[in-house]
């Protein structure tokens, strides 16, 4: 594995930091929590925030789920040498999290009128799972080997 990565690209205790793109992954597999977030500092206008994307209160109580993951991953993330047993397999989770994701964009397009919004989520949940499947520096962050 070093060969493939500078100095630059470990930690303190040499350990393999995230790929930037891996963050925004978590945060938008976490979209709803982070839309709740932004609700809760909106005070007054929050509940209409939250009608505005997501008009069926089903809806939003079945996004926080996908989240979960993604939080627990970002907790983790600092201490995952702590955690030598789940570290390598919240990888997996988080791969199955977004094809879960992607299958829920599909299934709303047969309910739903198909908009831009609902485009730009379907590809961005299509390009996560490709990312988060496919990238091998990501791969190695999870594999915990230790420099």
């Amino acid at each position: 594995m070093n060969n493939l990565y500078s100095y630059h690209d470990f930690d303190s205790r040499g350990y393999l930091k995230a790929p930037i793109l891996f963050w925004a992954i978590l945060l938008f597999q976490a979209r709803t929590w982070v839309l709740l977030v932004i609700a809760g500092a909106s005070r007054d206008e929050g509940e209409a925030i939250l009608r505005w994307f997501y008009p069926d209160n089903h809806y939003f109580w079945l996004g926080l789920l996908p989240g979960i993951p993604a939080a627990v991953a970002f907790f983790l993330s600092g201490r995952r040498h702590l955690w030598p047993r789940l570290w390598p397999k919240l990888w997996a989770v988080l791969v199955a999290t977004q094809l879960l994701l992607l299958v829920w964009q599909c299934s709303g397009l047969t309910d739903d009128v198909i908009n831009g919004g609902t485009l730009v989520l379907l590809v961005m949940d299509l390009l996560a799972l490709w990312w988060l499947a496919m990238n091998r520096r990501l791969r190695d962050y999870f594999a915990l080997h230790h420099e």
